[in-house]
């Protein structure tokens, strides 16, 4: 049984879609107005996994991820400058082909890092007409007011208003995040339309011949539209619990009368070197960066959600590092189990009994893990104690169905659930010169003759392979 920490009810629920084996599922996607970052793409990471687990489950996920193309103000706020429309006027260029250029980015990246495609990639500007007539039904219902060409919401009207954040209405500090606007009936009253005839992108409406749709009422209109009045899984950042997602729930649970979203799931921050990622600071990463350094999409993607999509994750190269490694043991264990691999076997020994007992453990305690909250680091913890318990057993030599048995779990676990594809370790030059130098530095060790072990070890460094010396005997690892 899945269990989800609900930032809703701020506690731990077993998930229980509303129809059967459904789930649908809206996450919050990206503002396309400049290239996503690792920041960025931790919360999408953290949804794909989630998406992933469910189907492991035997749940059928219809995800829905939006393309925020207007309305989105810098600061998150009401006025100012739209995100979209300020790249365009800084490139030169129109608002249209500003989105196309990032649009386009970001799925080549989330195609790197083997995101699997969500069902549907609303835009915002293609969904005006879904926002305005939940506008009008706001207004009917009282929830919303017009002045002049804008509509507000009026939050005083919905007396939840704050639950999803802890920021409510009691608390709020007026004009702390939304800026004070003499328009308002309250400073914390948000933009559901904003009349402007010199915005780019622009519709025409019931309440100005010129305007635009406020960042918050387009998330509404694009889930309801595409998952219905009630979604099972809301998910994104933590950043956008406030305002963005405390008011999708104002504005949606106004207009139909039922709960908008029954589980709200979100990830939080990312640090880099534990300070905030920025510009300035010549720490904010994008994906292609990091391969630039070394680092395929497969590690970043390893190092991005090997920690807790809860707590808050500091990134460091030594994580990138680290999560090069593990995938490395898991490449190499996956190629002796293939049969196929460079890792030599000095010795054999007997067959440890419990290896069909392994192999069910990890099983079992992976995705107990996985069911608990999504808990990665405790799953991938018991998937290395598999990783360690099959090179053993394969040290000391095992049936090939076994083998065959372990593949099998290991790929489950890694490539399905965590999205790791696994990579082939090459072994075209093992040859027998290798093996031959392998036993001459086992002879060395053996009489002491360090400095020719040293120098064997070099040689098959240079050759592009380490040793790995194990209980079983030493042997060799591609590098």
């Amino acid at each position: 049984m899945l269990k989800l920490f609900n930032s809703y009810t701020r506690q731990l629920e077993e998930f229980k879609p509303l129809h059967g084996k459904d789930v649908a599922m809206y996450s919050c996607g990206p503002t396309v107005y400049d290239y996503v970052h690792i920041g960025n793409l931790r919360s999408f990471l953290f949804a794909d996994v989630l998406r992933r687990t469910l189907e492991h489950d035997g749940y059928k996920v219809k995800q829905v991820m939006n393309l925020t193309d207007v309305g989105h103000m810098l600061h998150d706020a009401d006025t100012g400058e739209d995100k979209v429309e300020t790249a365009a006027a800084k490139a030169g260029t129109t608002p249209q082909e500003i989105t196309q250029k990032y649009s386009q980015y970001f799925f080549d990246v989330i195609k790197k890092l083997n995101i699997e495609p969500a069902a549907e990639y609303p835009k915002a500007s293609d969904n005006v007409e879904q926002m305005q007539t939940i506008i009008v039904k706001l207004i009917e219902k009282g929830f919303a007011y017009q002045v002049g060409g804008d509509v507000y919401f009026d939050v005083r009207k919905f007396e939840k208003y704050g639950q999803l954040s802890g920021n409510t209405l009691a608390n709020l500090d007026a004009g702390a995040r939304i800026e004070i606007n003499d328009k308002k009936r309250d400073p914390l009253d948000f933009a559901l339309w904003i009349s402007n005839d010199q915005h780019v992108m622009s519709w025409k409406s019931p309440w100005s011949d010129k305007g635009y749709p406020g960042w918050h009422i387009e998330c509404s209109a694009m889930a309801m539209r595409y998952l219905g009045e009630t979604l099972d899984i809301h998910t994104g950042g933590e950043d956008n619990k406030f305002p963005h997602h405390e008011c999708e729930i104002a504005q949606s649970e106004s207009a139909t009368g039922k709960q908008f979203a029954r589980y709200w799931v979100h990830a939080a921050f990312m640090m880099v070197d534990g300070q905030k990622m920025s510009k300035s600071l010549n720490n904010f990463y994008k994906v292609e960066d990091l391969e630039v350094k070394g680092y395929s999409p497969r590690v970043v993607r390893y190092a991005l959600i090997s920690s807790h999509y809860r707590e808050q994750q500091n990134f460091t190269f030594d994580s990138l590092s680290s999560a090069k490694s593990a995938l490395a043991k898991i490449d190499n264990l996956v190629a002796r189990l293939e049969g196929d691999s460079p890792l030599i076997n000095m010795e054999k020994g007997t067959v440890p009994v419990t290896f069909e007992q392994s192999i069910e453990v990890v099983e079992r305690d992976f995705y107990e893990a996985m069911n608990d909250d999504l808990n990665v680091p405790r799953a991938l913890g018991s998937l290395f104690v598999f990783v360690r318990e099959m090179n053993a057993a394969l040290d000391a030599g095992v049936d090939p169905s076994l083998k065959k048995y372990a593949l099998q779990a290991l790929k489950m676990m890694i490539s399905d659930t965590l999205g790791l594809a696994i990579e082939k370790v090459e072994m075209s030059d093992v040859d027998d010169e290798l093996k031959k130098l392998l036993v001459e530095r086992d002879a060395a060790r053996t009489a002491k003759d360090f400095a020719r072990a040293d120098a064997i070890r070099k040689t098959l460094s240079d050759r592009g392979y380490a040793i790995e010396d194990a209980a079983g005997g030493a042997r060799l690892k591609k590098i």
